[in-house]
C-alpha cells in the first residue's frame, strides 16, 4: 500500500436496518459497525484522511431516501466536523460525486474501504476506485451483504454472495484484508 491511506466509509446508514434488506434471511458480519468504529479511531488518532458516503435516494420507497428516517448515519460511523461528506445519488461512489477530486487534490493514492452493501455499493465504488488507479485495500470483516436470490431464483447466504463478491474484486481491483491486518 502507498503512503498515507485515506479511509472511505459507504453507506452506514441507519437505511441499513430497513427489514427490506433481510426479506431472505439475516446479513453476514454482524460486528461490520463495530470493525468501522475501530478503524475510524485509529484513523482519527493517527491524523490520516477520512471520508464518509451517504446515499441519498431520490426514490421515495428507498429506505435511503434524502428526507427518510433512514438517511441518517449509524452512531459508529459518525462524522466528525471537518471529515468530508461525498452525498451520491447512485451506487459508486465516484459518479457525480468530487471524490476522486478531493483524493487526488490531497495527493492520496491509497485507499482502504468499508461499508455496505458488499456486492453492492462497496463493490461498484471498488472497481471504479482500481479502475483509477487507486491502491485499493477492502475491508473484509468491515463490510456485509444480506442473502440474495440468484438468477436461476436459488438462495444464496449472505456469507456466499459476500464472498463472490470479494472474489470478483480481489487481486484486480483491490486487495481484500482484515481489519486486523490494518489496525
Amino acid at each position: 500500500m502507498r503512503d498515507n491511506p485515506a479511509l472511505i466509509i459507504i453507506d452506514v446508514q441507519k437505511a441499513i436496518d430497513h427489514p427490506k434488506w433481510a426479506i431472505h434471511g439475516p446479513r453476514n458480519n454482524p460486528e461490520a459497525e463495530q470493525v468501522i468504529a475501530r478503524l475510524l479511531d485509529a484513523w482519527r488518532r493517527a491524523g490520516r484522511a477520512v471520508f464518509h458516503v451517504r446515499h441519498e435516494s431520490e426514490n421515495p420507497d428507498s429506505s435511503y431516501h434524502a428526507l427518510g428516517s433512514g438517511a441518517p448515519f449509524k452512531p459508529e460511523a459518525m462524522p466528525r466536523a471537518g471529515e468530508p461528506v461525498i452525498v451520491k445519488r447512485v451506487h459508486s461512489a465516484f459518479i457525480g460525486t468530487d471524490l476522486e477530486q478531493q483524493l487526488r487534490a490531497a495527493g492520496i493514492s491509497s485507499l482502504v474501504v468499508a461499508g455496505v452493501i458488499t456486492n453492492n455499493s462497496v463493490e461498484t465504488t471498488v472497481r471504479m476506485a482500481g479502475n483509477l488507479g487507486f491502491d485499493v485495500r477492502l475491508v473484509e470483516d468491515g463490510c456485509f451483504t444480506y442473502p440474495r436470490l440468484d438468477y436461476a431464483g436459488r438462495l444464496r447466504s449472505a456469507e456466499d454472495v459476500h464472498a463472490l463478491s470479494l472474489a470478483n474484486m480481489n487481486g484486480e481491483y483491490c486487495t481484500v484484508v482484515r481489519s486486523a491486518d490494518l489496525l
